[in-house]
């Protein structure tokens, strides 16, 4: 399992194509949730070419499912303030922790900012939903921590349900195809474009920079 905290992630040599960033509320193809709304509608904003990838999984889904978008790009300073929040709440919870421990176990789920795909613009964080707007079971809510989920929020966890399994795999073959990578720690976490996904897939370099 790689992390964001890996070495390699933040060597991508970073580059940035000018791709704009497209306004969630203007994609009536996409259901956008507004859990995580903020202020400046920063949330309901995606690199063009991420939005076109949702598209492609949307149309891959079974009838009657829809992806349902949470989150999208996050500005510098939302993404250092979440950071800095859990590494501290891990800090106090695990005195026995080292500091490498403590700054590794935060990465699994938040990124550090240097490399944090949500604020390219490339990133996303998405579930399943029914025609009515009912959320799948997932095995875990959206945003569960490892402490808390112990786990369950691993894409691949062995101690979630059948059915959630199921609706995992049916997520994970959408994005999949439609060339979107998943942060293994966060199954609802995708990206496109930013250091990670150049990571996995070979890219020279990156697509997007930070916005």
């Amino acid at each position: 399992m790689i992390l964001l905290c890996d070495p390699r992630v933040a060597a991508v040599p970073g580059a940035d194509d000018g791709e704009p960033l497209i306004d969630l509320r203007q994609v009536p193809e996409l259901r956008l949730d507004g859990r995580a709304a903020d202020a400046a509608a920063a949330y309901a904003r995606l690199r063009k070419g991420v939005v076109d990838r949702l598209l492609t999984a949307q149309n891959a889904l079974p009838d009657g499912l829809h992806l349902l978008v949470i989150e999208g790009y996050r500005p510098y300073q939302a993404q250092l303030d979440i950071f800095t929040g859990y590494h501290d709440e891990l800090r106090r919870s695990h005195p026995e922790w080292s500091p490498e421990r403590v700054y590794e176990e935060t990465t699994k789920f938040v990124s550090p900012v240097e490399v944090a795909p949500h604020s390219t613009g490339g990133a996303v964080d998405l579930t399943l939903c029914t025609g009515d707007g009912t959320e799948l079971d997932m095995g875990t809510a959206v945003d569960a921590t490892p402490e808390a989920s112990r786990n369950a929020c691993f894409t691949a966890a062995p101690t979630i349900s059948a059915v959630a399994r199921r609706h995992r795999r049916i997520l994970v073959g959408a994005l999949t195809g439609a060339g979107l990578v998943n942060y293994p720690t966060e199954w609802w976490h995708w990206s496109y474009g930013d250091r990670y996904w150049a990571l996995l897939t070979g890219a020279p370099h990156t697509r997007y920079g930070p916005v």
